[in-house]
């Protein structure tokens, strides 16, 4: 059911692309549309890990510098056949973690400090386990090209809305009002698919997290607290990478902020133990 949400958003998110590529040029619109489709695609599928990476300053630590991530990395792999990942750290005692990479074979996983910090082995395995749930289900690929046609489709209708606002060329088929209501309409609907795909990835990665590990509750706890310390200790993100984290970090654009690229946590949590609080 996920997968065939996913599908549908994304197909949606790709026809809101072509439809504006119409507007500014007919079929020629359309084909430079998908070009440029193509061209974005491309960078997020081979660059998309390097520049999350390098966005939180993750650093590289070996099995001797995080003997504990490592071994728990080992039971899940092992157990799901998937290859090991490469294992950063963020220099942050905020709690958060992300998976990133285009498939199984070039994945890495991320944990901050403050994770580390906070949850204890059976916690983390939860957290690990959701984040192996991502690169198995292929999230952060998909993650990636909704982010990269998303942020097409609000290039786009600003450019279509000065063009027609200023080149005139478009009174016949509603001028200026036609060209604000696009430039308004457009990049909100491609923002809140993009956000309906993420929140639909997290709660399938939940679900792998707590099937792999066998312990729903560990990952239950693992996100109540996270989402308490949090709170305290805010991680700050750029929106266009927001979607990764295991728990919705804060941004600087107030936009992004007013939608949620996560399900809020007691629903993820019921899903999870049938009840939406963990009760210690």
């Amino acid at each position: 059911m996920q997968i065939l949400k996913t599908t549908l958003l994304l197909t949606l998110l790709t026809v809101v692309f072509l439809l504006i590529g119409n507007w500014l040029g007919g079929e020629t619109g359309v084909v430079i549309a998908l070009v440029l489709a193509a061209a974005m695609n491309f960078g997020a599928y081979f660059y998309s890990d390097k520049i999350a990476l390098a966005t939180y300053s993750a650093q590289p630590v070996s099995r001797e510098e995080l003997p504990r991530v490592y071994r728990i990395l080992d039971g899940l792999t092992a157990r799901e056949n998937l290859p090991m990942p490469k294992v950063y750290v963020i220099p942050t005692d905020s709690p958060n973690a992300f998976a990133t990479g285009r498939n199984p074979q070039h994945a890495s996983v991320a944990v901050t400090q403050g994770i580390l910090n906070l949850l204890d082995d059976e916690e983390l395995q939860g957290v690990l386990g959701h984040e192996l749930g991502h690169v198995r289900n292929r999230d952060i690929l998909i993650s990636s090209i909704a982010a990269t046609i998303a942020g097409a489709i609000m290039l786009l209708a600003r450019f279509a809305g000065w063009a027609a606002l200023f080149g005139g060329e478009r009174d016949e088929e509603g001028g200026a009002l036609g060209a604000l209501a696009l430039m308004i309409v457009a990049p909100i609907a491609a923002m809140l698919i993009q956000l309906a795909i993420s929140r639909s990835r997290e709660y399938a990665a939940d679900a792998s997290g707590a099937q792999w590990t066998g312990n729903p509750a560990a990952l239950a706890r693992a996100l109540e607290k996270l989402e308490a310390y949090a709170q305290r200790r805010p991680l700050l993100a750029t929106p266009s990478t927001a979607h990764l984290f295991i728990i919705q970090p804060s941004t600087r654009a107030w936009l992004a902020n007013l939608f949620s690229t996560h399900p809020p946590i007691p629903k993820r949590i019921e899903r999870l133990i049938g009840r939406s609080a963990v009760n210690y």
